[in-house]
């Protein structure tokens, strides 16, 4: 994750958006870890995002000039409510549900539509995983669906790089 970061930096230049997915970065190969392990995500290691991830949204906003931090802060609540939503129909696990924000508001902040891009692509790559749980492991087989969350966070900062 690192690589990919340091990709992007050189790519896009010194963007504050870039603090945010540090955070990301770190933290990512420990979500992937215990999601695939242990189906959740734990808050001591989602929640310290938020200040981190409100930070490099504010900044971006400030230092470009370009969309406002309310725009990212309103995609990332947006994304939320999705997976809430979701959540609450039984279909996602709520670690899911508060990982959203971040890695919405972060997309938002990288890319104009970023956020929905990186929701299509996460439900794309979470259909396509979920495909591989049925094969091998049967109907009634739990999916953690933190890994293609955090893929597709990734990809969009690659798309936005590219």
């Amino acid at each position: 994750m690192l690589g990919l970061l340091v990709v992007a930096a050189v790519a896009l230049g010194p963007q504050p958006v870039l603090l945010g997915f540090g955070w990301l970065a770190v933290v990512t190969p420990r979500l992937v870890a215990v999601d695939l392990a242990e189906h959740r995500l734990p808050d001591t290691v989602v929640l310290p995002g938020y200040p981190v991830v409100l930070a490099a949204v504010l900044l971006q906003a400030w230092a470009t000039g370009t969309a406002p931090a309310s725009a990212a802060v309103l995609a990332g609540l947006g994304c939320g409510l999705v997976l809430l939503l979701l959540y609450l129909a039984g279909g996602m696990g709520f670690g899911d549900v508060k990982l959203a924000p971040l890695v919405g508001a972060l997309t938002a902040a990288a890319l104009p539509g970023g956020a929905v891009l990186w929701l299509v692509l996460a439900f794309l790559l979470g259909g396509i995983g979920a495909m591989v749980v049925l094969v091998r492991r049967g109907a009634g087989a739990r999916m953690a669906f933190g890994p293609p969350l955090l893929l597709a966070a990734w990809a969009v900062l690659l798309l936005t790089a590219g």
